[in-house]
């Protein structure tokens, strides 16, 4: 795919986004872990609060981004993150970090990562042609799990060097890196502009969109269902590691960011894995990958730690191989001025379900355990493919066969 400078300046943009990310993921329950001595629930709660403002105003969010320009957008929501994040090793200088702040912090950081998110895949068809699609985002997934493989294993590092919440001063630089490439980009789509009906009217138009369509319907609930489970997982990953394993900080981040190598791999063989079908990629890169979360509460302190990496490998394979092909997917179903709503409607769905299964894993872990969270966990995940193999995607190969498929609203 020609890259244009714009869209080297977005992707280097969404990198310094995904590193700061994956740098959170792991640094700021450390914080929660060691420095304020949360408890399971606590640490639950904390990676909920950094995904309830998908839930809390996803939908909305997608009407507004429809309205507004995306770019600016994008980038005054990387910069308030940055800012945000900045105040939690301050607040440790002066003695006053607390739960609640890092809590508080963690909820409004979401808030914006929801503008930036939901902005950032509408205005990607603004940047390339819709047949270049597969091939940007391709570049972006593959550019999320490097962000991974390499921003684990430096936080643990970056923990043990700087303390936890001067840690947290990485991901406000990586959060701030993002939003000074976001103002080079010069394409700026005109917006839809103000419309006169009513909030929810145009909220609803999106939702009927992404439900009445027979195709986007079943990638969504999907998702949703997958990513419930799979913050059930991650509510509890650091916890498994660090206390049942009895890892340090360094180690544990190290393990996770190996497990994040099988989805950068996966995103260097994307391109040839569609030539069996974008539409059948969907579904059978889950098919082929989800299992192996079992080898993950089959993990012990021993040589069978392996099973960690090799699990978490096999599955962001298929999890990269699955993102790349049904977000091209739904972006070539999607009229223009619904992609934001449509967008949004699928994260309200897809990244609502997080903060719920974060709670839950928290709430599961206390009552049966970790390692039996992590059990319900990778039964949930496997399950979650049967809204694909049980839906009419399953009979279809290529786009061009389903882009005469139109849904309601």
């Amino acid at each position: 795919m020609p890259l244009s400078r714009d869209f080297r300046l977005f992707w280097g943009s969404d990198a310094a986004n995904q590193f700061g990310t994956a740098v959170s993921s792991f640094v700021l329950p450390v914080v929660a872990i060691e420095a304020l001595d949360a408890s399971e629930f606590q640490v639950g709660l904390l990676n909920a609060a950094g995904m309830a403002a998908f839930l809390l105003i996803g939908l909305p969010a997608g009407a507004y981004v429809d309205r507004l320009r995306k770019r600016p957008l994008m980038g005054w929501s990387t910069a308030g993150r940055a800012l945000l994040l900045l105040g939690v090793p301050v607040a440790a200088w002066l003695g006053g970090l607390t739960y609640a702040h890092l809590l508080l912090t963690a909820l409004l950081v979401g808030v914006l990562t929801v503008f930036f998110e939901v902005g950032a895949q509408a205005y990607l068809p603004a940047l390339v042609d819709r047949g270049l699609l597969v091939g940007a985002n391709n570049r972006l997934v593959s550019v999320q799990q490097v962000a991974r493989l390499t921003g684990r294993p430096v936080s643990g590092p970056l923990v043990q060097v700087l303390g936890g919440a001067n840690a947290v001063l990485a991901i406000s630089a990586c959060y701030l890196a993002s939003a000074v490439l976001l103002r080079g980009v010069r394409v700026v789509e005109r917006p839809a502009g103000p419309r006169r009906r009513a909030l929810g009217a145009e909220v609803a138009e999106g939702l009927r969109f992404v439900f009445g369509h027979p195709l986007v319907r079943p990638t969504a609930l999907c998702t949703a269902s997958f990513n419930l489970t799979n913050a059930v997982w991650g509510a509890v990953n650091v916890l498994f590691l660090l206390r049942d394993l009895d890892l340090p900080p360094a180690a544990a981040s190290l393990l996770l960011g190996v497990g994040s190598a099988g989805g950068a791999l996966a995103g260097l063989f994307v391109g040839r894995l569609v030539r069996v079908g974008q539409v059948r990629l969907v579904w059978l890169s889950l098919v082929c990958t989800q299992p192996a979360w079992v080898l993950i509460p089959l993990t012990r302190p021993d040589w069978r730690i392996a099973l960690f990496a090799v699990g978490t490998a096999i599955a962001s394979a298929g999890i990269v191989v699955y993102n790349v092909a049904q977000v091209s997917l739904r972006q070539a179903l999607c009229p223009d001025h619904l992609l934001g709503r449509m967008n949004a409607s699928i994260r309200f769905l897809a990244w609502g379900s997080i903060p719920l299964g974060a709670l839950a894993g928290g709430a599961l872990a206390g009552w049966i355990g970790v390692r039996g969270t992590l059990w319900v966990a990778a039964a949930g995940m496997v399950a979650s493919v049967l809204w694909l193999v049980l839906s009419p995607l399953r009979a279809m190969r290529d786009v061009p066969e389903v882009t005469t498929v139109e849904g309601r609203g």
